[in-house]
């Protein structure tokens, strides 16, 4: 009898793939994984039964990835995915578990997105396509598109691309593949018409069927919030600021981050401790019995280092990082309402990862609420509160009486009131944690930290120096809204990120710190950038060269740019914008090889 598979190195996966995983937070396959992916390492093909946000992506990218044939730039799997959204999604997801595999081309092919962009791409070669059925039937029917080398073929959704019509154009498509491949077929349920399918084109297939949990405490309290505007640091302080909380349990996706989010909770005033697996048992067990003693009140884990953990007083659950598939959330805020007891669970959700917050209610069967970030009127009314009723604590239960002779001997010698004495005190009292925010009360804006501030603005570069800015900067440092745009330089015309970051920085007046993730592909670039961009900027940008190429900018989604567009919102205050209003004479576009 094999042993349960814990870790993903039971998986016999190589060691870039390994590498990329533990970098991205993944500790443990989730059951869908563990499952599939020594099926499909053995050449098995598949018909799996799990709802969306399983880990599904997962269990059929990795073993496709450890079978390729680098060599070869032909097409050797085609994912078929129901949306454009889901195959945009798969291929990021593609793309992000190949960053250890020098040389690995993915590309999805979809509607509404340029003919042309496709074919050149095509052109150059590709390893994996995944796409939405019309447009690869397009290719295959103007033959731009060849399935003569595919070795792998995945149906992802089947039941929604059953639901959406598709069903007969995808056992087209499988009809034009070869005879000789391995077939994995996905999807929520089984109706009739995809056991047809399974069963033309699957070949003695193992069958995978997750059951996933699809209850949750009655007494735990779900909301999220949609991350937009404001760092995910300060409105977790806001939250604890105002919410009745006990201990409070945070769930982040890394064991660094455990260790940072912890750091930088301590800096705020917080009795807080980090909690990871790499932690010796020892360590694990005096944080636990710190945290259930009442010596800590917020523990940040990650999902493997939570397990087993069971501490009564935990009143929240915060999700400050979505968890990877429905399972995992389930676990997460299973950790409060423990003994009978109520409980809140709150999710941090970012636009882009809203599919996973509709997996999870579909999973749960219950609707999360939506919830807005504190305002600073209402952390100001909180802390009076809290203020006032500390006062009528200490009235009732000190001795106060050398503190009244205090009092009498500083009306005497400075001949002022107790109730002006009074006042001074209450401003000491209350310098560190104000009772009021000076200026206009904007809930869009972020909240000074009590203590120590995190630093919102970069401090100045030494003279002659280069900033060195990592690929991922300005995904934690401005939370904006962002769109992703598509731009026609990569390595084969010696783009780095930060010739990319120096051109849109100098050319459009966007600050390094509103630029978003940069992913550098042969021939083209992708760059997150916040919405809002003014029409004018935008044609500018399209003229811009970097290392003498235009960059041709557009966006991945295909939208127009509105032509209207005039102002970005503002991230820190009113004098801070992700594109700087410039005067109409704009200097003419020049080579940015030197940015």
């Amino acid at each position: 009898m094999s042993s349960p598979i814990e870790t993903f190195e039971q998986l016999a996966l190589s060691a870039p793939l390994l590498t990329t995983l533990v970098e991205l937070g993944y500790e443990a396959p989730s059951p869908i994984q563990a499952a599939t992916i020594p099926l499909l390492l053995a050449g098995h093909d598949v018909l799996g039964q799990a709802q969306t946000g399983t880990g599904k992506t997962a269990a059929f990218a990795l073993p496709i990835l450890e079978k390729l044939n680098w060599a070869d730039r032909q097409p050797q799997a085609l994912v078929l995915t129901p949306t454009r959204e889901l195959a945009i999604q798969v291929a990021e997801a593609f793309q992000g578990y190949a960053r250890h595999l020098p040389g690995f081309h993915v590309l999805p092919i979809y509607g509404g997105q340029s003919m042309s962009i496709q074919l050149r791409t095509l052109r150059r070669g590709v390893h994996v396509i995944v796409g939405t059925p019309g447009r690869v039937m397009d290719h295959l029917r103007r033959e731009t598109l060849s399935l003569a080398t595919l070795r792998t073929v995945v149906l992802d959704e089947a039941d929604e691309m059953l639901r959406m019509g598709f069903i007969d154009d995808v056992d087209w498509i499988l009809e034009q593949t070869p005879k000789e491949k391995q077939v994995a077929l996905f999807s929520a349920t089984m109706p009739e018409p995809i056991r047809r399918v399974a069963h033309r084109h699957l070949h003695d297939p193992k069958e995978v069927k997750i059951k996933t949990s699809t209850t949750t405490v009655s007494t735990v309290r779900q909301r999220y919030w949609r991350v937009s505007g404001l760092h995910k640091l300060d409105v977790l302080t806001r939250i604890l600021e105002v919410e009745d909380v006990d201990a409070v349990l945070v769930f982040v996706r890394t064991k660094t981050e455990t260790t940072e989010l912890a750091e930088r909770l301590e800096a705020r005033g917080y009795a807080c401790a980090a909690l990871h697996g790499d932690m010796t048992q020892a360590l694990r067990e005096k944080t636990i019995e710190q945290f259930k003693a009442g010596g800590l009140d917020i523990v940040v884990a990650t999902d493997v280092a939570a397990r087993g953990l069971d501490v009564q007083r935990i009143s929240h659950v915060i999700n400050y990082d979505i968890p990877y598939d429905t399972e995992a959330y389930v676990h997460r805020i299973g950790r409060t309402a423990r003994a009978g007891r109520a409980g809140d669970a709150i999710l941090f959700v970012a636009p882009r990862e809203m599919r996973m917050l509709r997996a999870i209610e579909k999973a749960t069967r219950q609707t999360l609420e939506p919830m807005q970030p504190p305002t600073r009127e209402a952390i100001a009314g909180r802390r009076l509160a809290q203020f006032k009723q500390q006062i009528s604590e200490i009235l009732s239960a000190q001795d106060l009486d050398f503190f009244y002779q205090v009092i009498g001997e500083i009306e005497e010698e400075q001949e002022i009131s107790a109730h002006d004495i009074a006042a001074a005190l209450t401003w000491l009292a209350q310098r560190d944690r104000p009772l009021q925010f000076e200026g206009k009360a904007d809930p869009k804006e972020p909240e000074e930290a009590p203590a120590r501030p995190e630093r919102t603005f970069r401090e100045p570069k030494p003279e002659g120096r280069r900033e060195r800015r990592p690929r991922d900067a300005g995904r934690d440092s401005a939370d904006l809204d962002k769109i992703r745009y598509r731009i026609e330089v990569g390595r084969e015309q010696g783009a780095t990120p930060q010739n990319i970051v120096g051109a849109i920085a100098n050319e459009a007046g966007v600050e390094s710190r509103y630029i978003g993730r940069i992913e550098i592909f042969d021939d083209y670039s992708t760059v997150d950038l916040p919405d809002g961009m003014p029409a004018e900027i935008f044609q500018h940008l399209r003229r811009v060269r970097v290392r003498q190429y235009p960059m041709n900018i557009s966006r991945l989604d295909g939208q127009e740019l509105a032509k209207k567009r005039t102002r970005a919102k503002p991230v820190m205050d009113n004098d801070s914008q992700p594109f700087e209003r410039k005067s109409a004479k704009r200097r003419p576009a020049k080579p940015m090889d030197d940015v």
